[in-house]
């Protein structure tokens, strides 16, 4: 029997997310979810009326894939795609997985392969720009163990954060957006971190469930050589398949001149030196998700921590939001700044807005949890 939840969530991504109508040809890209849950989420897609094309992948299979990429291979793959989504206005990616580190056997430079061949042509220059789109996780057993979880307790938690209010959050996002549009100086002080920067004219984009599930940020971009100080992150980043923890790095006019992350510092450091876009930044965002509150190792999660900001090398977005910067890279690395993690304080133009995870002037005051929850 069709668990109801599954239903509510595909009504959510249609209806919020993508907006399908009869004019929209869908692509639902699928990797190991459960069969009758992509049933559902066509079910309802071809009852907006929209056009609908499936794409099932696996993630073991991807590895085995990864493991021998040419050049010529991941251009072969990404000429392929390209055109398929090319005829697509929207586009739904389930993402499920039973290892999350399934990857870890693939080598940097495969990853890099994949990153400029595959990723920059096919991701950033077409579905980004070009489509409605929404990217979300899928529970699975792996993914409770990630949050130190029990399966049962970690599926509630999943769907209530993926069915929350998404409108009632756009709402309060609202004097976010407007108040990093009129902003100039940006400073984060917390332990470890001194960090300044600008994100004038850049703009900002609020994230309430549009392009992510769950949701719950609100991004802007620093002006790329702006940026001086040092950020010390306090979440461990999944990424390329390696986990990495006490990431540091130091930023001199918007560049990393000095990255380490422990044991993997050479690891970090062959990631950041893919291409000369990646020791830049390119995007910074404010997270508030009300019911996403520690870290499980899961980027589409951890970035819409309460009370966390990310602060991203590598790839831009387009205007608005993005400040032109270009890399094979987008690394969304987590900050915590609630008490329990160490707290900290960010500054606009000089005026506190959030303190200890918290927004402290009035106008903000809704997306504090205890509004927005």
């Amino acid at each position: 029997m069709l668990d109801p939840r599954v239903t509510k969530l595909a009504e959510l991504l249609c209806n919020h997310s993508v907006r399908l109508t009869a004019e929209d040809n869908l692509l639902i890209h699928a990797f190991d979810i459960p069969e009758e849950c992509v049933v559902e989420l066509i079910r309802v897609a071809q009852s907006k009326g929209a056009n609908v094309a499936v794409r099932l992948e696996s993630n073991r299979v991807k590895a085995q894939l990864m493991q021998h990429m040419t050049v010529e291979n991941a251009q072969l793959i990404a000429k392929t795609e390209k055109a398929e989504m090319e005829e697509m206005t929207a586009y739904i990616a389930l993402r499920g997985t039973h290892n999350y580190a399934e990857q870890s056997e693939v080598g940097g430079d495969k990853q890099g392969i994949w990153s400029k061949e595959y990723v920059q042509p096919v991701v950033f220059g077409v579905r980004v720009p070009k489509t409605k789109w929404v990217a979300l996780r899928w529970p699975t057993p792996g993914m409770a163990q990630q949050a130190s979880m029990s399966t049962p307790a970690f599926e509630k938690f999943y769907f209530d954060v993926c069915t929350l209010d998404y409108a009632k959050m756009a709402k309060a996002c609202e004097p976010l957006k407007e108040l990093m549009n009129k902003t100039d100086r940006v400073r984060i002080v917390g332990p470890g971190t001194e960090l300044s920067f600008s994100i004038k004219d850049i703009g900002s984009v609020p994230c309430t469930g549009e392009a992510n599930i769950p949701d719950g940020e609100c991004f802007s971009a620093p002006v790329k050589d702006s940026m001086n100080g040092t950020v010390q992150y306090n979440t461990v980043s999944l990424y390329q398949g390696t986990e990495f923890k006490d990431i540091r790095f130091v930023v001199k006019n918007g560049k990393i001149v000095e990255a380490e992350a422990g044991a993997n510092t050479a690891k970090l450091n062959e990631i950041l030196d893919t291409d000369p876009g990646a020791r830049y930044f390119g995007e910074w965002s404010l997270g508030f998700n009300p019911y996403v509150l520690h870290p499980m190792k899961d980027t589409l999660f951890d970035e819409k921590i309460a009370g966390s900001f990310h602060l991203t090398p590598g790839g831009s977005y387009p205007p608005p939001g993005g400040n032109g910067n270009e890399s094979a890279i987008h690394w969304d690395i987590v900050c915590i700044q609630r008490p329990e993690y160490g707290g900290g304080e960010i500054y606009f133009d000089d005026v506190l807005i959030r303190k200890d995870g918290l927004f402290v002037i009035d106008s903000l005051l809704d997306l504090n949890p205890d509004r927005l929850g």
